[in-house]
């Protein structure tokens, strides 16, 4: 038979239980988005080094909900707390669940990282009906670091919320708790990431969308607990 386990319950002073400083909003809604169909802005976006493969980008989408009443977001400036806070939960979403790169495909198709982005960027200027803004660029802009600047500066998208489905996968942050790397799916069945008429935005399925972490059976609670840890992430880049 396995080892007996005895709780021992020692008397000690009661204390009272501080309501402060837990950690979530008032309404303890988390302050960050997940997984799933949102309705979300565009408030910047930005290009992230991806560091295993050389000049390759991935455009991060910083979005953010509608106010959410009775909720108070993350702060808009950690250095100035007289900046107010985020109406609506907020999060970082790639444009593609892989980085955007020079290259070429197993079937022998040419990718253009600069292209690739401004695609998905005139892609997303239409659907936000802002489309005039975008061809106004032609030639204005000597890199796509410039060009991604002046989006940020000058592209009327303030406030213009499209409906979204995020997908992403989970994995363990500095503080333990479960985080997620998030991203837009692939076009399916005639069916997009994000889009004005939510019946044409593709519907968030679980078993399709997320990428779940797996856990490790605990065979024994002595000193040598084997806890589980996100396993390895895999290359994160495909022309495929």
């Amino acid at each position: 038979m396995g080892q007996s386990i005895r709780l021992i319950i020692k008397n000690k002073k009661s204390m009272a239980l501080s309501t402060e400083d837990l950690g979530t909003s008032g309404s303890g809604m988390p302050k960050t988005i997940a997984p799933g169909n949102h309705v979300l802005k565009i408030n910047n976006v930005e290009l992230e080094e991806f560091k295993f493969i050389s000049g390759a980008y991935h455009l991060i989408l910083h979005v953010e909900t509608k106010p959410i009443e009775g909720f108070q977001g993350f702060a808009l400036d950690k250095d100035n707390p007289d900046a107010g806070h985020f109406a609506g939960q907020i999060g970082r979403v790639k444009a593609s669940q892989y980085a955007f790169a020079d290259g070429e495909t197993k079937s022998g198709v040419k990718i253009q990282r600069d292209r690739s982005i401004l695609i998905f960027l005139q892609n997303l200027c239409k659907t936000m009906g802002v489309n005039e803004w975008m061809q106004a660029q032609n030639n204005k802009h000597d890199t796509i670091e410039d060009f991604v600047e002046a989006f940020n500066k000058t592209a009327p998208i303030k406030d213009k919320f499209l409906d979204f489905c995020v997908a992403g996968k989970e994995y363990v942050g500095k503080t333990g708790y479960t985080n997620y790397d998030m991203w837009l799916p692939k076009a399916e069945n005639g069916k997009y990431a994000f889009g004005e008429d939510e019946g044409k935005v593709i519907r968030y399925a679980e078993s399709k969308h997320l990428k779940k972490l797996e856990t490790k059976e605990v065979s024994n609670f002595g000193d040598d607990d084997d806890l589980s840890m996100p396993s390895k992430p895999s290359t994160d880049f495909s022309l495929d």
